[in-house]
């Protein structure tokens, strides 16, 4: 059975790990290995952990392997509005449910005075594409990317 744990800086290098290899995938589907998760440095990775705004929490399995991983960022300008981001399910566990679980948790787990959820990912990224719009996600804009191809800006209203 897993278990939800919450992240904290003494994570980082395990959750780096979990990152770069989950980012494979896309880096691979956008023909860019210069996405930002791959090229995170380590020191700010444990400093983002540290964060009182950055919520972060990540399943592990029978083994306290950490196999799926997401952050919340809520220090935005719109204190009713957060930023989903690096949601991350190790490449041998995807497709087994762990990116819905992480979803679920986030709404779960949200402060009360969020309303409205927000992310992005690749617009080569149909797998990410379809599971956001199973939990009711919707296209907000596309931006271009130096690598020749658009970021989906997707939102939510939680409450």
């Amino acid at each position: 059975m897993e278990s939800v744990v919450t992240l904290s800086g003494g994570d980082a290098g395990e959750l780096l790990t979990l990152q770069r290899a989950a980012y494979v995938t896309e880096a691979q589907a956008h023909d860019d290995v210069n996405l930002p998760p791959l090229m995170q440095p380590f020191a700010e990775l444990v400093s983002e952990l540290t964060q009182p705004d950055v919520l972060a929490f990540g399943l592990r399995d029978d083994s306290r392997r950490l196999v799926a991983a997401v952050r919340v960022y809520l220090s935005l300008p719109e204190l009713h509005i957060a930023e989903l981001g690096r949601l991350v399910v190790a490449p041998d566990m995807q497709g087994r449910g762990r990116g819905s679980r992480l979803l679920e948790l986030v709404e779960e787990r949200l402060p009360e005075q969020i309303t409205d959820l927000q992310l992005f990912t690749g617009e080569r990224s149909l797998g990410n594409l379809r599971l956001y719009s199973r939990f009711g996600y919707q296209e907000t804009h596309r931006t271009p990317t130096p690598g020749g191809y658009a970021l989906v800006h997707l939102a939510k209203r939680v409450r």
